[in-house]
């Protein structure tokens, strides 16, 4: 389980979603594009969603429990990337199209 921290704040996905949204994310940071990214909250924290508004002047860090990166899928890169450009902003969604829920509770460090 990976991690993704924002403001203070960590969000725990797997690593597999975590590498594929890094990549959505720079992306659009260099194409100097703002955005939305939501997910589906843990349940130990709600079963809501949450949201946050990234813009490429942000301090992103992601740090993923494995030693090796994960397989991308070409088709998930693209399908987050269109998400990405939405007017609704990025939606965390597993390779199978279905919204993700964040693993773990959500903490500000």
């Amino acid at each position: 389980m990976g991690s993704i921290t924002y403001d203070g704040t960590i969000v725990r996905f797997d690593d597999r979603v975590l590498a594929h949204l890094q990549v959505v994310i720079m992306q659009q940071f260099r194409r100097n594009e703002s955005f939305a990214m939501s997910w589906l909250d843990d349940l130990a924290v709600g079963d809501g969603r949450s949201s946050i508004w990234l813009h490429p002047a942000c301090f992103l860090y992601f740090k993923f429990s494995g030693s090796r990166a994960p397989a991308l899928s070409e088709e998930w890169l693209k399908a987050l990337t269109a998400s990405a450009r939405s007017s609704r902003g990025l939606i965390v969604a597993g390779e199978d199209g279905k919204p993700c829920r964040s693993l773990g509770a959500n903490s500000t460090i």
